[in-house]
């Protein structure tokens, strides 16, 4: 018997790190830069550096938009690919040669934590 619990806590342990891991491997989040920029993206939306919120085409591992006015580059497609779960690359127009940019997964702020309050 104990045997057959250890084999499903087992299983049970390995299915929960499967799911952990998927949930990491999106674009979906808060995203920063070296020089201070930041953007969020969640689903089909995203913050853009400059505060505004709009819509944008989505997957999985990429996001792309057209830059908003007033913002630099308005009227260019951003386009967004992951590297990796706490690397975003992005570039200013669709060309695969075009510079790019290295983003990273922001680290969380004091004002994003949960106040965990003592009964």
């Amino acid at each position: 018997m104990f045997g057959s619990l250890t084999r499903t806590a087992v299983a049970a342990f390995g299915m929960a790190m499967l799911t952990g891991a998927a949930f990491a491997d999106s674009i979906d989040g808060n995203w920063c830069h070296n020089d201070g920029r930041r953007f969020s993206i969640r689903g089909p939306e995203i913050v853009t550096p400059g505060g505004k919120h709009i819509e944008g085409n989505y997957s999985r591992h990429g996001f792309s938009y057209l830059a908003p006015a007033p913002e630099p580059n308005a009227g260019q497609t951003i386009v967004m690919t992951l590297a990796n779960e706490n690397t975003v690359y992005l570039r200013y127009g669709e060309a695969a040669s075009g510079a790019q940019e290295t983003w990273v997964r922001c680290s969380p702020s004091v004002s994003s934590l949960e106040v965990v309050r003592r009964s």
